[in-house]
């Protein structure tokens, strides 16, 4: 069995504002001729502000990696019962990597392309998956953030009688051994920007982390 490397991570929060978003996006398309989505804006903007971080720690040829689960369900034909209903959660792991340099010199719209073409990989790899061909396998090492996107949840919306949440947060302290962020959704009157809850970096980076992500609040 491959031993696990454990890490003490510090939790971390930053918000993205919606300014900082519709930038990203404006570029991309200026860059591209067409849009983007929120995730796709801020995973690149994660991706660059971590590589940022750990300049000090990883060579320039050293991969940095972005993995978050894309939903197959819909690739799913002729499996599923004909019958409508909930027959369980079905991803499927996409992984955008590149190189430490790389990722420092691109520019957030190449970024932001980087994540589009992972998110565009999923349907082959899942079918290759599906017939016992290749796997997906997204090295779990200090390299690699994994995220959850929880925005579109409704979590922020769920009122019990004491009006509604003002603040979501994963409770996943116990997880050391894969840097992991979580998206969630802004209150009012922040709409539009997103809420990232961290624990993907150790204290010799976090001031670090906590200076470039602030360059989009």
């Amino acid at each position: 069995m491959a031993q696990v490397t454990r890490f003490t991570f510090v939790t971390q929060v930053a918000d993205i504002s919606a300014a900082s978003i519709k930038r990203v996006k404006d570029e991309f398309k200026q860059a591209a001729g067409e849009g983007c989505s929120t995730f796709d804006a801020v995973t690149a903007v994660v991706l660059k502000c971590r590589a940022l971080a750990l300049v000090a720690t990883l060579p320039d040829d050293a991969e940095v990696r972005v993995g978050f689960a894309a939903g197959t369900r819909h690739l799913l034909h002729g499996v599923l019962p004909a019958v409508d209903g909930y027959y369980g959660n079905c991803v499927y792991l996409a992984c955008v990597a590149r190189t430490s340099r790389a990722v420092r010199e691109s520019t957030l719209a190449e970024l932001v392309g980087a994540v589009r073409q992972a998110k565009e990989t999923v349907a082959a790899g899942f079918a290759n998956w599906m017939r016992g061909v290749g796997r997906f396998d997204v090295p779990l090492d200090y390299s690699t953030a994994i995220l959850s996107d929880w925005s579109r949840l409704g979590f922020d919306e769920v009122d019990y009688g004491f009006g509604v949440p003002g603040y979501v947060f994963p409770h996943n302290d116990h997880v050391d051994f894969v840097p992991a962020l979580n998206y969630v959704s802004l209150p009012a009157p922040r709409r539009g920007g997103m809420r990232l809850v961290l624990r993907c970096v150790e204290e010799p980076h976090a001031a670090a982390l906590a200076a470039e992500l602030a360059k989009f609040g």
